[in-house]
């Protein structure tokens, strides 16, 4: 990726930037689909609607202004998809397949309330799709066993002692293994939409 210190974000407001906004669709899109699913829309109408919650932040991002609270982009997106199905169910002649309208309403209702159990599951499950992200932006960058020794030590919290012994390498190396690829992303978390102040929690 090409380094900048533009947020994602920034250079999605200068305009004509193809790559900003392919990642801004890969790193959305999965999160988005699975929470358009759990509101029973058809797959049909899937994509379609995908396209209108991202044409609306499109449209949005040149008047969004960020308050610089971690977190405060992901709750303008919430609020987007709530919208966006709010009017998807409202529409003419659609109803949910499982559940009835007003059963839609309280849930969509639930999902805008920052301090409901729905809302704040949105806010973990953001969270980890954009780690997820960020790993796979970085693990082509290293080799097999770098990264091997990374994820035991940083992500499956293996003791550094016991990798070592197991990996055939120092204790030294696993360190500088796990240094250099909390480094990269870093590196990546600084071009993303946002970045959260205690997100995630291994950097």
């Amino acid at each position: 990726m090409e380094s900048t210190s533009l947020t994602l974000i920034n250079r999605l407001r200068l305009g004509e930037d193809s790559e900003a906004w392919v990642r801004m669709f890969g790193l959305y899109r999965p999160l988005l689909v699975v929470w358009i699913r759990k509101f029973g829309v058809q797959a049909a109408d899937e994509d379609d609607l995908l396209q209108e919650v991202l044409l609306t932040v499109s449209t949005g991002l040149k008047s969004f202004e960020h308050n610089g609270r971690p977190g405060a982009f992901r709750t303008w997106l919430r609020n987007i998809l709530v919208n966006r199905l709010r009017n998807f169910w409202r529409a003419r002649d659609r109803r949910p397949l499982a559940a009835d309208d007003s059963d839609i309403e309280r849930r969509l209702t639930q999902l805008e309330d920052s301090a409901s159990a729905t809302s704040q599951l949105w806010d973990r499950q953001h969270d980890l799709f954009v780690l997820h992200q960020l790993l796979e932006l970085s693990r082509a960058r290293f080799s097999s066993e770098t990264w091997t020794a990374f994820t035991r030590v940083a992500l499956h919290g293996e003791r550094p002692d016991i990798v070592a012994r197991e990996m055939g390498l120092s204790l030294n190396a696993i360190f500088i293994a796990k240094s250099r690829v909390l480094s990269r992303l870093r590196q990546e978390a600084v071009s993303l939409v946002e970045w959260a102040g205690n997100f995630p929690t291994i950097l």
